[in-house]
């Protein structure tokens, strides 16, 4: 790879490091982990809401989960769409509609066509808040420690898969149990 003059700038780990004194990059990490604590709440125990209150065959299963990867498409290209023209309102937008679609997917799980709209719609739910938030998190990081902010956020998003995996299960083993799960992964993005 041919040397550019940015290649050869020196990093400035004090500059770096300074972001994590900044409020808003902060708040940007803590709904990253919250929302997606509230996806993963969910989406780790797709198989069982799918077939144990839905009432899918275990087959059924992984054809339903091509409809939640074309939501995460569209969610994607849509979020980006929205966060290049209005960045606030559609980091809070698409944090309500995440909420919406967790708490309302408990009253769809108990009709199969409502099941697999709900899906995709948790997909592109899930995805549109990607865009937003990392632009919201580098707009916040102002120049140095853009990079870092970026990959925080990023281990943000795998701390949220994390803890809402852990959550949900907590929820289904020691708690309500396996309805409840979307109930309380609604709550998180609101948080």
């Amino acid at each position: 790879v041919p040397r550019s003059p940015a290649a050869l700038e020196k990093s400035d780990l004090r500059g770096d490091l300074a972001l994590f004194g900044r409020a808003p990059v902060l708040l940007g990490f803590a709904v990253t982990v919250l929302g997606y604590a509230g996806v993963f709440a969910v989406f780790t125990y797709i198989a069982p809401l799918l077939t144990e209150i839905t009432g899918f065959a275990e087959a059924a299963v992984s054809p339903i989960l091509l409809v939640f990867g074309g939501g995460l498409i569209a969610g994607n290209l849509a979020g980006g769409k929205f966060a290049d023209r209005w960045l606030v309102p559609s980091v809070l937008g698409s944090l309500v509609v995440l909420a919406l679609v967790l708490g309302t997917m408990n009253f769809a799980l108990h009709s199969r066509a409502m099941a697999v709209i709900h899906v995709g719609l948790l997909g592109a739910a899930a995805f549109a808040t990607v865009a937003p938030l990392q632009m919201w998190v580098l707009e916040k990081a102002e120049g140095a420690g853009q990079s870092l902010a970026s990959s925080f956020n990023i281990a943000a998003f795998n701390l949220g898969n994390a803890a809402g995996a852990w959550l949900g299960g907590m929820v289904i083993a020691h708690g309500p149990g396996l309805g409840a799960v979307t109930w309380v992964a609604a709550l998180l993005p609101l948080s």
